[in-house]
Order: C-alpha cells, then structure tokens, then sequence
C-alpha cells in the first residue's frame, strides 16, 4: 500500500526594496546571486512539491528562475514595502496558488539572507516537524549571545531592566551569565507551518510552534556590509559552507 506524500511549498521572499543592504538579495556571493543558494538548497532537500519566488521584481523573478525556482506570478507592491508583514504576501500567495487548483498542507518560508542553510538543514527540520503531532509551526532559534535579562529599557536619563527578574538583591541584571535560564532568539533561515494556520487564524505561525536548533552557521542572517564581509570571509576560509549550485545562471 502506498502513501501519499504531503504537498509542502517552499516561499522565498525576495522583495526588491531592501535599505540596509541594496539588492542584496541577488548580490553576488562566492560567484553565485545570494538567492542562488536558498533556491538550490530548497530543490536538493526534496521536501517540496514546489519552490516559489514571491518578489515585486522582474529582474530577481529572471534570476530565481534561473537557478530552478517558479515565479508564477509577481508580489503586488502593496505585500513589498518595509514594514509590510510576511502573512500579507504569504496569504496572498497560498490563495492566489488555491484559486489555481494549486493546493499545499503545509508551507515553509525560506530567506535568501540564511545562505548557509544547507539541504540536510531543511531535511533535519521537516523530519522533525512531521515528526510531532498537534504542532502548528517550527521555527528556527539558536542560544541567544546577549542574554535579555541583561538588557534595559532607558526613559530620558533613568534605566529600568527589560525582565525584571530574579530575587531582589540578585536580579538577573547583575548575575553572572551561566546562572540566567537559558534564552532563544530566532533566526531567519527558515520556518514550516501548516497552510491551515494562514487561512483559519490569519497567521504564519498559529498558536503551538516547536522549536529548531540550528547549528553553526545554519542560521547566520546576511543584513549590512559587515555581514556580507564576514560571509565572504567565512566561505574563504571554509569555516563556512554554501550549498551546491544545481542550476547554472545564464
């Protein structure tokens, strides 16, 4: 008896409008467009049905389509300013895809900026993710290197502490870094919820998310020119490694 395979989209947002970093999402890395390597880290994991480009631009829809990704149609500039939300394009996108007989269970949100997420990084997630019952979404974290509970919130000239907590004559504020619980931060390098999420509760993450802990590099986030210095440096020097281009740019 056979089963059937779950529909997964992979969605990479490549939106044209970056300030901190121009362009970066198709800025040359290691010979390659960044974008390069999440569309063919993407297609060699094998976990999706499809792997879609959401972008407002037809240059970086050319480039994506490439390298082996689908653009099947174009962001409307509504879904691409600064601060417009991820569930705008996403619902955007799984309607659009719907009202084509296009239909997926779950869906995975995979940035350009992570180019160290690698095949095996998205394979050790979806393994996971599938593997929980009662789960709405995963997300990627890691170990947190500046600890919140050492961080303030300043109000003209005074300073009261963010997580104003710990016993009164040894606030987490002034206790050595070991003693503090441990904290997570996510990273962008990638997200998997399930499609059902966006239409019934109009988010991209609903209400029970189970976390991913990247590891190395998989969650480094490329965002201004001294992240894109150390990238280089990274991949220069081999403490880094970018996935395997599976489809030459022409």
């Amino acid at each position: 008896m056979s089963h059937r395979l779950p529909r997964v989209i992979a969605l990479i947002p490549a939106r044209s409008g970056s300030k901190r970093l121009p362009d970066k999402n198709i800025r040359p890395l290691a010979g390659h467009p960044l974008i390069a390597y999440t569309v063919s880290a993407a297609l060699a994991s094998h976990v999706f049905s499809d792997v879609v480009i959401s972008t407002d631009s037809e240059k970086y829809a050319g480039i994506a389509e490439n390298y082996g990704a689908s653009v099947p149609f174009m962001r409307p500039a509504r879904f691409a300013e600064d601060f417009s939300p991820d569930i705008e394009w996403v619902e955007y996108t799984l309607r659009r895809l719907a009202d084509e007989g296009r239909e997926y269970e779950f869906f995975s949100i995979l940035r350009p900026t992570s180019p160290f997420r690698m095949p095996e990084t998205i394979q050790r997630a979806w393994q996971a993710f599938s593997s929980q019952e009662g789960v709405d979404s995963l997300r990627a974290v890691e170990r947190c290197s500046q600890h919140p509970g050492k961080m303030w919130v300043v109000r003209g000239n005074r300073m009261l502490p963010l997580l104003p907590f710990g016993p009164p004559k040894q606030p987490w504020h002034s206790s050595q870094y070991p003693s503090l619980p441990e904290v997570y931060v996510q990273n962008a390098s990638l997200e998997i919820a399930r499609t059902a999420v966006v239409f019934e509760d109009g988010t991209i993450a609903g209400n029970v998310i189970m976390p991913f802990f990247t590891k190395d590099y998989e969650g480094f986030d490329l965002n201004t020119d001294y992240d894109w210095g150390l990238a280089e440096h990274l991949v220069k020097t081999g403490k880094a490694r970018l996935p395997d281009i599976r489809h030459a740019s022409v």
